[in-house]
């Protein structure tokens, strides 16, 4: 995707999030986003249509996740979460778009599928983003779906959030996590241990000496 559909692409997301604040997204047409950014129509020709924008929705708040900065001495939960708050964080001035969004989403079978991937991409960028995409023991594969995992969790938690503070979701969100941390330790733990040495390896037993 070139620099300029990039740049088209997230006007469309901005302006769909305008107007779904006020517009149920069933009704939002593609035209309508194009008015609302300040585009032509065929500005969107071979670039996104409606559910393309409906998808890139999740990466456009993933960006909010590069924003904050780490001290090396801190854990690997405390990194994660930091930068997965951004997202919520940057997310939270567009609930009354993003909440209608999320459950339009779950009728239509193919965005779910989209979701999926979406949520793997979330994943890998925050582990960029808290400086922990270096090698570790766990295969970044399970790294990237247990932070996913958490992600979405912290999601559910944040579509019921009353607080301004976002304490609930911040609660999800920490549980999740240390969940995953202490599933990656038993896992590392478990496939760390040597095998026990059967009888038959087991080196033998020096003779006793003999008396002089």
């Amino acid at each position: 995707m070139t620099d300029q559909s990039k740049s088209t692409l997230e006007k469309g997301v901005r302006a769909a999030l305008e107007l779904g604040a006020e517009t149920p997204w069933n009704d939002i047409t593609l035209a309508a986003i194009a008015r609302q950014a300040g585009l032509d129509l065929q500005d969107f020709h071979g670039v996104a249509d409606k559910d393309a924008i409906a998808d890139a929705v999740e990466s456009y708040f993933d960006k909010a996740m590069s924003e904050g900065s780490f001290a090396e001495d801190e854990t690997a939960r405390t990194r994660l979460f930091d930068v997965i708050m951004m997202r919520f964080e940057a997310m939270e001035p567009h609930r009354a778009a993003l909440v209608p969004l999320m459950k339009w989403r779950q009728s239509q079978p193919v965005r779910l599928l989209s979701l999926i991937a979406s949520r793997q991409a979330s994943a890998e960028w925050a582990l960029v983003c808290a400086g922990l995409d270096r090698s570790a023991a766990l295969p970044k594969p399970v790294r990237v779906a247990s932070i996913a995992w958490a992600i979405a969790q912290a999601e559910r938690a944040w579509r019921k959030e009353e607080s301004a503070d976002l304490s609930r979701t911040m609660a999800r969100l920490d549980g999740e996590l240390r969940k995953m941390e202490d599933r990656a330790g038993w896992i590392k733990k478990r496939f760390s241990q040597k095998p026990q040495q059967s009888r038959e390896d087991a080196p033998a037993d020096p003779a006793p000496e003999q008396a002089s």
